[in-house]
């Protein structure tokens, strides 16, 4: 498992179940490291890293059910804890084990407080013992770049060490991110030579580097690639293999997962960012939402008589899709794209193109983003083709704000007309927004009960500038999900409570569309 078998094929070895947790604000509960490792595994990641059994429980209990997955975790060499460390991994049952080791002089003397000998004889003798007890063993050069710089000669006997004590693969680590491509080339190139084992590499994102760093090392031979998910990871993160792994794929034409489970790379990217609650990064390269985003006119047009002119790669081949955004820089051409399964084969001159263009640029004018809020673009798209009904016909809102030596109450009513029946709901809240929300649901839900399912993920507000010629002060975007789909919204006006309530209803608006309840054939 540790090592390839043709200089073709390259093992991902994924560390997110481990590095993911040193990323600032996120943590990963037992049962959601065993939802992360089903899906790397589907993924058909090689090697996964479970955790640092000693270091807790939670780690230890997480190796051991993940074992049947995972062929890897992680611990330190530590000379005053020398047996109990390993005899922790044995214990977590694992096939294969990987073993950090100290390559720099200055880790050695002030970290490790040992002798450059006996760090030597450490690594040797700790490779060994777990080969004599059936592990395979997948070695980590701790800080090797920072170490072969200090004094080469070191840096490469802590290899060699390793090398005879057994190790499979030798995994070079830029342990600090600071290393650059070309000291990655140059170094690499002096100590294979030495070496009879594989090479393995290991970067972290300190200087930007760590993804081109990865990228440098395959090219030089090495059949092994640590990193995580969204490049996750303490500091800066670790490199990130939704980049390298298909540029494995598509930019060194060598194999790693395959083109097929390729496709679901953009889904477990934001599967991670959910699980770990982190916000995903839109503009992450192959599975951000931006990644296959094209605004200026220019750009669609050129894009809809030939993809390959604008984008380096096929969107569909990692999960992803191509999206046009709409502003005042679009043309026709974008518009008609957008509108093509509504009405496949429209032409952008075509009048209801260009009525629905100047209605955008109107709006942007006073304050929309429908780049940002494509669920909107399609509720206004709709209601200017006439092919969607509206829900419910508002009659009245307000809401109402309580202070009292208990606290603040926040109170909602709407009133609105439901197919010719008046509905008459009140609603709290954490807040008026909130407080709306909950009312608006209390009369829609008796009437469309798919609306139990939506979701307010997120809510924005954003204060526009009063410039002359905007009208708008305030714009409210709203993210909602239904736990299968994601979708945002958008509301403008000089009112926060207006431009939320607008949001809102485009929100419910386009969970009744998406589920074929208010579409006009």
């Amino acid at each position: 498992m540790s090592n390839a078998k043709n200089k073709d094929r390259v093992i991902i070895f994924d560390t997110t179940l481990r590095d993911a947790e040193q990323t600032p604000g996120a943590t990963l509960a037992l049962r959601e490291k065993v939802e992360i490792a089903y899906q790397l595994a589907r993924l058909n990641v090689d090697v996964i890293e479970a955790g640092f059994p000693i270091s807790s429980d939670q780690d230890f209990n997480a190796v051991r059910r993940l074992h049947t997955r995972s062929k890897a975790l992680l611990f330190a060499v530590c000379l005053a804890q020398f047996s109990k460390i390993l005899t922790a991994q044995l214990k977590a049952g694992t096939e294969a084990i990987t073993l950090f080791g100290k390559s720099w002089t200055l880790h050695v003397t002030d970290v490790l407080r040992a002798t450059l000998e006996e760090n030597l004889q450490i690594i040797e003798d700790s490779c060994a013992w777990l080969k004599e007890n059936g592990r395979e063993v997948i070695y980590d050069a701790e800080h090797f770049f920072d170490g072969y710089k200090a004094d080469p000669e070191y840096a490469l006997e802590t290899l060699l060490a390793a090398q005879a004590g057994g190790a499979e693969v030798l995994v070079l680590c830029d342990t600090n991110g600071g290393t650059m491509p070309y000291q990655i080339q140059e170094i690499i190139s002096a100590i294979q030579p030495r070496l009879d084992v594989p090479l393995g590499i290991h970067t972290h994102n300190d200087a930007g580097m760590a993804v081109a760093n990865s990228i440098v090392a395959l090219e030089m031979g090495a059949t092994h690639v640590q990193g995580t998910i969204n490049g996750y990871g303490e500091r800066c993160g670790n490199a990130n293999l939704c980049s390298v792994i298909p540029n494995i794929e598509f930019k060194l034409g060598k194999t790693a997962i395959g083109a097929e489970n390729l496709k679901r790379l953009m889904e477990l990217s934001r599967f991670v960012s959910e699980i770990a609650n982190v916000y995903h990064d839109h503009r992450q390269p192959y599975v951000g939402e931006s990644a296959f985003a094209h605004k200026a006119g220019v750009h669609v047009d050129a894009m809809l008589k030939q993809p390959a002119t604008y984008e380096h790669c096929d969107a569909e081949a990692v999960g992803n899709q191509r999206r046009f955004l709409l502003s005042e820089q679009s043309g026709g051409g974008a518009v008609a794209a957008k509108l093509h399964h509504l009405i496949p084969g429209l032409d952008k001159r075509h009048p209801t193109v260009q009525k629905l263009l100047q209605k955008i640029k109107q709006l942007e004018h006073e304050g929309y983003v429908f780049e940002a809020a494509e669920a909107s673009f399609e509720i206004l798209a709709r209601q200017i083709l006439g092919s969607i009904r509206r829900p419910f016909k508002l009659i009245n809102y307000r809401t109402i704000n309580r202070k009292s030596v208990a606290g603040s109450e926040v109170e909602a009513i709407v009133k609105i007309e439901i197919d010719g029946q008046i509905y008459h709901t009140v609603g709290e809240g954490d807040g008026p927004v909130n407080a709306l929300d909950s009312a608006l649901r209390l009369a829609l839900e008796s009437v469309y009960p798919t609306l139990k399912d939506v979701r307010l993920e997120d809510y924005k507000v954003r204060v526009l500038s009063s410039a002359d010629g905007t009208a708008a002060k305030v714009r409210v975007l709203v993210e909602s999900s239904d736990r299968q789909r994601v979708w945002n919204t958008v509301g403008v006006s000089e009112n926060i409570i207006e431009a939320s309530w607008m949001a809102l209803v485009d929100s419910l608006t386009y969970k009744l569309l998406l589920d074929d309840i208010i579409v006009v054939g």
